[in-house]
């Protein structure tokens, strides 16, 4: 059976977060997998939320989340970035289902992630296609 795997992504920063979509969603097909849900929420904040919601649907294998937290002039995206990696990381504990994360900083720059989101993309869904493979192999 194809892995079930859900597309979760930020819509600010959409120059940067829309061809992660594509990338991603281009690498889960051409592995077989059956994309079930493609979910925008507002920004990378946003995420965690949608996260527990569609992890509570218990229609997918994994969760890939995209998106973009830029460097700014003071440490909230820093603070943002922490607060949501923390929040990605105990969903996937809690839920025993992987999340891969395709969040691009905090931190970086427009140029940095204009030349790392298709790579980030791309990892994204090779992690998550791996990690249902991993996660099958244990729960025998």
């Amino acid at each position: 059976m194809a892995p079930r795997i859900s597309i979760i992504a930020a819509q600010f920063n959409p120059e940067i977060v829309e061809p992660m979509i594509l990338v991603a969603q281009e690498t889960l097909l051409k592995e077989g997998v059956q994309i079930i849900d493609i979910i925008r929420v507002p920004g990378s904040y946003e995420i965690p939320l949608a996260t527990s919601l569609l992890l509570k649907k218990d229609n997918t294998d994994a969760i890939i989340v995209l998106g973009y937290i830029e460097k700014g002039e003071t440490l909230h995206g820093e603070v943002m970035g922490h607060v949501v990696h923390q929040s990605i990381v105990q969903l996937q504990l809690q839920y025993s289902i992987p999340i891969a994360i395709g969040i691009i900083g905090p931190g970086a720059t427009l140029e940095q992630a204009t030349e790392r989101n298709r790579e980030y993309a791309i990892e994204a869904a090779q992690c998550a296609i791996q990690m249902v493979e991993v996660a099958n192999q244990l729960k025998k």
